[in-house]
């Protein structure tokens, strides 16, 4: 049975899709992860759900501790992650309720740990190639899931992480315009690049909420704004990884 790790909390947990469904506490060498782990089994994938934020989503994104979630995932024997994030859009092609798919990220973050790698032990340094930092193999099948799901989808897309958790001033998300980002989050880094040196496949489905603060002919995003239409699309991501986990194997063989 494939062992399959989902970030973010996208309500999957709240849903009664499981079998063998149960409630695992882990701690890791890097301290406790962010919440304890849903899990159940969808197909053939035994899944472990991990929130991000916390069950209550009382952890502000520099407080995440990265390095416990992707080392507790590594603990459990998960062979691929999944992460869901809301993120603003810095291209108007890009709308609300979208997906991206993302391919490259650009990490604007500098409070947050960003390695396994706290030293290098003699002759063995540890620089992980990071060119490409999502699974290609997990990208293709999210795509395949929106294709045949009907739903609306960029298959890439380049996310900027910002500290937070402020918002960007309209200076900054024009600058993140220019520097090619596609979209903009808080969570995506260094999430993604943990899970690389952790040797763990990783992809994301980011879920378009707002336009950020460069669109001079609409207010800039706020709080409420993201949540109003997280929450009004979060099912069409649940329906995807739904869909992804229950033909997980036929898809990954293909």
């Amino acid at each position: 049975m494939v062992k399959i790790g989902l970030i973010g909390g996208s309500g999957l947990e709240k849903l009664n899709i499981f079998t063998d469904s149960g409630e695992v506490d882990i701690v890791t060498p890097y301290g406790s992860p962010s919440s304890s782990f849903f899990t159940g089994t969808i197909g053939s994938c035994e899944v472990y759900i991990l929130s991000r934020h916390g069950r209550d989503h009382a952890i502000p994104p520099t407080q995440v501790n990265n390095r416990a979630n992707i080392a507790a995932l590594k603990q459990l024997g998960c062979q691929y992650i999944f992460a869901t994030t809301a993120c603003g859009s810095l291209r108007q092609e890009i709308g609300r309720g979208d997906m991206v798919i993302a391919d490259q990220f650009i990490d604007f973050t500098n409070l947050r740990i960003n390695t396994f790698y706290d030293k290098f032990e003699p002759g063995k340094m540890a620089h992980a190639a990071m060119a490409d930092p999502f699974s290609e193999t997990l990208r293709l099948i999210l795509i395949k899931g929106c294709k045949e799901k009907g739903l609306r989808f960029h298959p890439a897309g380049t996310i900027v992480t910002i500290e937070g958790p402020r918002f960007s001033t309209r200076a900054e998300s024009k600058m993140f315009r220019l520097l090619g980002a596609d979209i903009i989050n808080m969570s995506i880094a260094p999430e993604a690049s943990l899970a690389m040196e952790a040797e763990i496949p990783y992809a994301a489905i980011a879920l378009s909420t707002d336009y950020d603060s460069w669109k001079h002919d609409e207010e800039p995003v706020t709080w409420d704004d993201v949540l109003h239409v997280f929450n009004d699309n979060v099912m069409h991501v649940t329906n995807l990884l739904v869909y992804v986990l229950e033909n997980f194997e036929e898809m990954r063989n293909e």
